[in-house]
């Protein structure tokens, strides 16, 4: 079982730089062509202070951790178990180019279900910009699956 001692911890803050060529290639990866998303002009005109960041790429600036793996490390267990659970993302304003986005990740929850079987991580992450504007707030749940106990007939049975 994850020790529930780990509700509540905060990692530390990153720094990330929002760039069109990231944009660019998140938006060609995704299947984005809207022009606010690739164009500055028409993002401008729109008004947007650079090429809008599309809705998904807070994942993307997410990734940016200097540790990826911290909370896998923090609650020690075996990468081979863990799955994505659900992302939900609650947008404040707009990422554009030329942001310098801070991203705050903590723990907010740990449960299971199924008796242990599968266990729970949700994590919240604030991002705010240079501005110190909190533009987005994600919520993300690691499922982790507990092996079965294997039974093996002794051979004095």
């Amino acid at each position: 079982m994850i020790d529930r001692k780990h509700i509540g911890h905060v990692f530390p803050a990153f720094r990330s730089t929002i760039e069109a060529g990231r944009i660019k290639l998140f938006c060609k990866a995704i299947g984005e062509t809207a022009r606010i998303h690739h164009d500055a002009i028409i993002a401008r005109s729109s008004g947007y202070r650079d090429i809008l960041a599309p809705l998904a790429f807070p994942t993307a600036i997410a990734m940016d951790n200097p540790n990826p793996r911290c909370i896998i490390e923090l609650v020690d267990v075996d990468i081979g178990r863990v799955l994505h659970g659900e992302e939900q993302y609650e947008y404040f304003g707009p990422i554009c180019v030329g942001d310098q986005i801070t991203t705050e990740l903590r723990i907010t929850d740990i449960y299971d279900k199924k008796g242990g079987e599968l266990e729970f991580i949700v994590t919240a992450l604030t991002m705010c910009n240079q501005l110190s504007e909190q533009v987005c707030h994600v919520r993300r749940t690691l499922v982790i699956r507990r092996p079965q106990p294997q039974y093996t007939a002794s051979a004095n049975s």
